[in-house]
Parts: structure tokens; sequence; C-alpha cells
């Protein structure tokens, strides 16, 4: 009796829920319990951009503090990467540029934006044996943190549309061999995708 009651359950729950929601329900209890890498986005504004849109990608000199060591140009690379898909007309800065040098090179791009980008905080965690054995800090292990600056801003006016932050955390399944740049992909094409209204 007991299961056959718990199979109606199922067929019920089955019935008012297609299975894809399930999942995405799935990974989104994941990454709010930290089993998987969470990120969370504030924007200033809701603005939009059309997918014709030129954008140029660039990031400034800023080093973030601690012990982490990202390559210099990291976030407007995995910006470029995610942009890419929803604007092909997106450029990226081949190196990191004061703001005025970068509106001054997206200007000469004929871009119509500038997103701006700054490493502003990462924390690398020791994530495998190795770094354990080179650091011999058992107080810094666990999951890596990352935070990012955005301002996106149209070249002709100098107009700032849009400012964002997004603060990403790694998840317990990924901690092996981690770096906080790991964690910038994913948020920023969420952030592209917001940018032309499309959910996640």
């Amino acid at each position: 009796m007991k299961m056959i009651s718990l199979i109606a359950a199922f067929l019920v729950l089955g019935g008012c829920m297609k299975v894809s929601d399930m999942a995405e329900g799935t990974r989104e209890q994941l990454r709010d319990v930290g089993i998987l890498d969470h990120s969370h986005t504030q924007r200033s504004a809701s603005w939009r951009l059309q997918p014709d849109s030129s954008i140029y990608i660039a990031q400034g000199h800023f080093v973030p503090p601690g012990n982490a060591y990202p390559r210099p140009n990291v976030v407007a690379e995995e910006a470029f990467n995610g942009f890419v898909e929803y604007f092909p007309l997106v450029r990226r800065a081949p190196d990191p540029a004061g703001l005025d040098e970068a509106l001054n090179q997206a200007t000469a791009a004929g871009a119509h934006y500038l997103l701006y980008t700054r490493f502003a905080a990462a924390d690398d965690r020791i994530g495998s044996f190795d770094e354990l054995n080179d650091q011999r800090a058992v107080d810094r292990l666990g999951v890596d943190t990352s935070v990012i600056q955005l301002m996106l801003i149209e070249t002709g006016s100098h107009y700032l549309v849009d400012t964002a932050r997004i603060r990403s955390r790694g998840g317990l399944l990924n901690i092996y061999d981690a770096t906080p740049q790991v964690l910038l992909g994913p948020p920023l094409r969420d952030y592209a995708r917001s940018l032309i209204g499309l959910s996640r």
C-alpha cells in the first residue's frame, strides 16, 4: 500500500512540473548551499541593448588585493567570450587600459558602447594537495571567491548606461585546483543575456 501511495505521489508531482524545471530548481538549490558555483549580480539599471550594438570591452590596470594573481586581461577575455555569443559586433582590447584610453580605443573602433571591467577582489583558497604542501596553511582551505565591477558607457556621449557588481563563490564540487578567474565566465554570459532581455 505504501508503495502504491509513493508511486501515485511521484505521478502527481511529475504531472505538475517539467523535468527541465525540476533540474533547474535542483541546480539552484545546489548553488545556494555551496555545492555548485554561485554568483550574484547587482545592476544599477535595467537598460537593454539592441543585439546589433557594437561593444568594445576593456579592463582596467587594477590588480585585486590578496594572494590571487589573475592574468592581466582575464576579465576582458572572459567578458568577450560571454558577449560574442549574443552580440556579433563585439571587440576586445588586447591589453589593460585606463578609462580614458579605453574610451579612445572604443571610439576609434567605432563602438557604440564601452564595457569597462575591473577585477575588484579575488581570494584564491587552497584547493589541491600541491597547494596545501606549498602553503602549509590549513586555514586557507576553502572555496575561491571573486568580485568584478562593470561599467557600460555610451561612447558618443560618455553617458554611464549601467554599472554592475558580480560576486562569485566557488562550489565544493569544483574546489580541486580551481582559481577565482574560473568563476568569471558564467555570470558574465548571464550579464550579456540580461542586456538583451533574455533570462538565465
